[in-house]
């Protein structure tokens, strides 16, 4: 039985072994710069940054969604974007994913908010049909835009 539940620290670890796989299973593995340290600070410190619900099967952690909250002014609502969602490749088709979605959208029935929102690589087409049959709108006028890296340190000087 799978059984969603928010982390805990002792989590940090597992997690962010399954962020590598992420970034590895996203063929981004050359943009991971992440460390054990600065995630446990972000999710437990004393001004946490983002949120972590878990996936347990059999007492393992298959799964994980890192999510944060957000505001939308053309709403005037506070909202929700899922920074990730990841399932051990071996544990999918099994509604695991489904329920870690519902266990963010949860938290954001709780907070009255106006927008569930997450980002998903073009060429995920297994990730976009999940995400539509969910009910989710691939948004096709809009891009993201970022500022990372030198051209991040560049900009605040």
């Amino acid at each position: 039985m799978i059984e969603t539940r928010p982390a805990k620290r002792g989590d940090v670890e597992r997690i962010f072994s399954l962020i590598q796989e992420l970034a590895d299973f996203e063929r981004l593995s050359h943009e991971f710069k992440g460390n054990v340290k600065d995630l446990e600070e972000h999710l437990f410190g004393t001004k946490p940054y983002l949120q972590a619900i878990v996936a347990e099967l059999k007492s393992e952690v298959v799964g994980y969604a890192l999510f944060f909250y957000n505001y939308s002014t053309f709403l005037t609502k506070p909202g929700i974007y899922l920074e990730d969602l990841y399932v051990l490749p071996h544990h999918r088709k099994k509604g695991i994913g489904k329920s870690l979605l519902s266990a963010v959208a949860q938290r954001g029935k709780e907070i009255g908010a106006g927008r569930f929102e997450w980002s998903v690589l073009d060429w995920n087409e297994p990730a976009i049909r999940f995400y539509k049959s969910m009910g989710a709108k691939i948004l096709p006028d809009w891009r993201i835009c970022r500022l990372s890296g030198d051209d991040l340190d560049n900009f605040w000087t």
